[in-house]
């Protein structure tokens, strides 16, 4: 027992260790070399996905989970969930911004 005690402190001090590297990893405001391409990707996606075909499908979510929920052939709930999620579909970017700046204001940095 007495082992296990000793070992797991030295986990502890070397995990410590290494906590202030990875908190410097994640202020690097530039991406890294060579990632350009899965960087437009993601932007590709983000623009396909945000766009005019994800409105054009929230709305026919929407106007589908609405009419089931109004005839009675969907749960309330289920309908609320669909219609949560669109909202934070589209407004995940704001939802990001919102706690990015709330992890800055109170992180001091």
């Amino acid at each position: 027992m007495r082992i296990n005690v000793v070992f797991l402190k030295a986990i502890s001090v070397v995990c410590f260790a290494f906590i202030p590297a990875a908190a410097f990893a994640q202020e690097l405001s530039t991406d890294p070399q060579g990632s350009g391409v899965v960087v437009n990707a993601m932007r590709w996606m983000q623009g396909t996905l945000l766009g005019t075909v994800a409105t054009v499908a929230a709305v026919i979510a929407i106007a589908s989970v609405g009419l089931l929920m109004l005839t009675g052939r969907i749960n309330w709930r289920h309908g609320g969930v669909v219609i949560l999620g669109c909202f934070i579909l589209f407004g995940a970017a704001s939802i990001v911004a919102g706690i990015q700046s709330a992890a800055t204001v109170s992180g001091g940095g």
